[in-house]
């Protein structure tokens, strides 16, 4: 990737969401086709949803050791080995002769996958800064969206003239493609001169200076403590919706593909609103708008509300997100050029450990009680404000960096 290819943002970030949308690809694509992964291995259902969990616990993993390691050596180097290593671990998925194989290939697949996902971010970095910043990262969101509303659909179809195998086949051969791209298609971003020293203790340092800065840190937990209530959203939804609405699949799949929908118009009106307000501003509006549906989530699900009553505040509460996740990218990352992979990495692994504690408690009451689900949307909404509050507002490096944009 040139300077030239600034001039054009929608190819230039088609091209980085292809990296970016390896994770939501790695992690839904299968699903279809776990009855058949079940009967094949013999195993029960609980045994292959492990699977995912490993997937998960990889890309966690992975992207604390991508995003400082595209710091040392680049951002090419990594990303194009990671590209080869997910191409022989889904070829590995696809060839498992058992299930503990299979959930072992599965987290080096879900690590490998982190690298596109953490270091696409750092590449956003490289390239741009303020404004310039929100609007591309606004439009790779708006664009890496879809990636979840399409992964199923593609996988449906692969299984629809294959088995489960060839799931991991395309995945594999994703790999492949990605790879290529990579090779040829994708300079590197981060000149030597801007490295950082190839030493343990430096990446350690650096993770350290991160987690002492206040403002990064606020910004970094506003944004993973709401993504922490959508996997909230993910996990509670399928048992709400069916158990306790008796809607059918079909139905929910409709309802649970709204969630692309919503994302991409808060990612849109973010593109819309940079420039023409502060992104301080943009994040204010969606943490009160999360705030205020996620408030009147808690009511419906205590008082029992009918069905529209539940769907409509939750469209906006992940639509919230959409305008929250670039803005405090952004602003996280305005003052971390030096170390964007480090950065990138922070912001990408909070989320997934907030997440991992949210999900599991949202069917703490069973799976007829919705009251878990609202009590935890409401509670994230609420502390994202709180982290935001205590750690950034006051701070005056903020305060005057603000008004120096607003003067011009």
């Amino acid at each position: 990737m040139s300077l030239r290819d600034k001039k054009h943002p929608i190819r230039f970030a088609l091209l980085l969401a292809a990296f970016s949308a390896l994770g939501p690809f790695t992690f839904d694509m299968y699903l279809p086709a776990f009855p058949q992964l079940t009967k094949f291995f013999g195993t029960s259902a609980s045994a292959i949803q492990v699977s995912i969990t490993a997937c998960l616990l990889g890309v966690g993993v992975g992207q604390i050791v991508m995003g400082p390691l595209s710091d040392v050596h680049g951002r090419r180097k990594p990303l194009l080995i990671a590209m080869i290593i997910y191409a022989l671990a889904s070829f590995g998925c696809a060839f498992s002769p058992n299930i503990a194989t299979f959930i072992a290939l599965r987290f080096l697949q879900g690590f490998a996958a982190s690298a596109g996902m953490v270091i696409s971010r750092a590449i956003v970095r490289d390239f741009y800064s303020g404004v310039e910043l929100t609007k591309f990262f606004s439009l790779l969101t708006m664009i890496g969206n879809l990636a979840p509303l399409l992964a199923p659909i593609a996988g449906s179809a692969v299984i629809s003239f294959s088995t489960w195998n060839g799931v991991f086949i395309f995945l594999g051969l994703l790999g492949l493609f990605l790879s290529s791209i990579t090779t040829w298609k994708l300079k590197e971003s981060l000149p030597v001169e801007r490295r950082v020293p190839s030493n343990f203790k430096a990446l350690l340092r650096n993770f350290k200076t991160l987690l002492q800065n206040r403002t990064f840190m606020g910004y970094a937990l506003a944004q993973g403590i709401m993504m922490a209530g959508i996997f909230a959203y993910i996990s509670g939804t399928p048992f709400i919706y069916q158990k306790i609405y008796g809607v059918s699949p079909q139905v929910f799949a409709m309802l649970f593909a709204l969630n692309g929908i919503s994302l991409i118009i808060g990612a849109q009106t973010v593109r819309r609103l940079a420039g023409r307000i502060t992104e301080r501003r943009i994040l204010l509006i969606g943490m009160s708008m999360a705030f205020i549906t996620s408030t009147v989530v808690l009511i419906v699900v205590l008082t029992h509300g009918p069905l529209f009553s539940l769907v409509i505040p939750l469209f906006l509460f992940v639509a919230s997100l959409g305008l929250v996740g670039p803005v405090t990218f952004t602003l996280a990352m305005e003052s971390q050029g030096h170390i964007a992979g480090s950065a990138a990495s922070l912001l990408g692994v909070i989320p997934f450990l907030l997440g991992s504690v949210t999900s599991p408690l949202v069917g703490i009451a069973g799976e007829y009680s919705a009251t878990p689900f609202g009590v935890i949307i409401f509670t994230t909404s609420l502390l994202a404000i709180i982290a935001y509050v205590t750690l950034v507002k006051n701070d005056k490096t903020v305060v005057a960096s603000e008004k120096q944009v607003l003067n011009h």
